[in-house]
């Protein structure tokens, strides 16, 4: 087990109605000029905009608003976000909405207190941030986990890059859990996020670390969990209880309690940032189809840790002296898995064809490295991208 120190420090607001504690809490972390964060116009129809405001106002906070955050979330909106902020000297960010309107607060309350280039510096050069104005956010989707960890993945339009930044100072000062917010989310969108918490967990799960049981076993556990539950709220949306699981689980995933002692592989994401960079899909899809194809490429590495994985996540019982076809029927049901809830297993199901593989696998490389479990070239990566065809 690898030496660690470990501090997360996001409030986690849970249950019905914590919205309305958003002014109160902002005070708490001496919030008094806000700017509020979003997407399109969900959260505008369904009312949470306006409850968020009268919070607010009720706490005697000033508050500006800017929407427009999309899925892939773009440097030019942080980059605008940051000089609004800067301009009406804002002291405190608040996201209303998924991982891409948290990933664009954490961006935007970087670059609001640094004299440099925040994307070159921090998400290119892979440095790491010292300050950052607070943040906070109330989610609307179980999916990046953003919501209490010290991460933020942005792409730049104009370098045709997408990539992650990490630094503490980032992390949310309070995150609102309310299940409730959660019950208009499409069907499809359920799925692309169930599909990026677990991947989140496998990409923790697939080490070269020894003696790390312990997070073994807790990844196991909300592995199973998230497979439960998922379907469950994809077959009633309104479920508050299967909704309440997915979102911890969720947020579990993510906020770097199941790191501890271990270093995680995170190539599939580097792997699928390509191809929502080249073509726009959601991150779940592309990391449903990307997963299984990164498995069958790397698992003879150490077959015995898949093996343990699909045994004690899918349950497969197969004789332990045949690991390979324990493997082999493991990726087969994850795939199973992905299906039943509605995620592609191969690029040919949303129509990318195999003319931009080795663009992308360059691009992937370019990007940082791709692969702590196994490291991967960009010929690796080519071949990942066919086996997913």
């Amino acid at each position: 087990m690898q030496n660690f120190e470990f501090s997360n420090s996001t409030k986690l607001c849970f249950g019905k109605n914590t919205q309305a504690q958003t002014g109160e809490l902002i005070k708490e972390f001496n919030g008094s000029r806000v700017l509020i964060v979003y997407g399109g116009g969900s959260v505008k129809k369904s009312g949470l905009l306006d409850q968020v405001k009268r919070s607010l106002e009720k706490a005697g906070i000033y508050y500006i608003e800017k929407g427009g955050v999309v899925p892939n979330p773009r440097w030019s909106f942080v980059s605008e976000g940051a000089k609004l902020a800067k301009k009406d000297n804002i002291d405190f960010v608040l996201g209303v909405g998924g991982g891409s309107v948290i990933d664009t607060v954490k961006a935007i309350c970087m670059q609001a207190v640094y004299d440099g280039n925040v994307w070159t510096d921090f998400y290119r050069k892979g440095e790491v941030a010292k300050n950052a104005l607070p943040c906070g956010n109330i989610l609307t989707i179980a999916a990046a986990g953003s919501e209490s960890s010290a991460n933020s993945v942005i792409t730049h339009e104009d370098e045709k890059f997408k990539i992650g930044a990490y630094s503490p100072a980032i992390i949310p000062k309070f995150a609102i859990l309310n299940p409730e917010l959660l019950f208009t989310v499409p069907k499809y969108q359920i799925a692309c996020g169930a599909s990026d918490i677990l991947a989140h967990l496998m990409e923790r799960y697939f080490t070269n670390e020894k003696n790390v049981d312990l997070t073994d076993r807790l990844i196991e556990a909300t592995a199973k969990t998230l497979i439960n539950f998922a379907p469950l709220v994809i077959q009633n949306p309104k479920d508050y209880n299967a909704q309440a699981e997915l979102m911890l689980t969720g947020t579990i995933a993510h906020n770097g309690i199941l790191d501890l002692g271990r270093i995680g592989d995170w190539a599939s994401h580097g792997i699928e940032h390509q191809l929502s960079l080249f073509y726009d899909i959601a991150h779940g899809a592309g990391l449903a189809i990307v997963f299984p194809a990164w498995m069958k490429y790397v698992y003879k590495h150490d077959i015995a840790r898949f093996a343990q994985f699909f045994q004690n996540v899918f349950g497969i019982n197969y004789s332990l002296t045949n690991l390979d076809l324990i493997v082999t029927e493991g990726i087969k049901r994850l795939e199973a898995f992905y299906t039943s809830i509605g995620m592609p297993t191969r690029l040919s199901q949303i129509d990318i064809k195999d003319d931009k593989i080795a663009e992308m696998a360059q691009k992937a490389v370019d990007s940082k490295r791709v692969g702590n479990f196994v490291q991967l070239s960009s010929k690796d990566v080519e071949k990942i991208y066919k086996l997913a065809l």
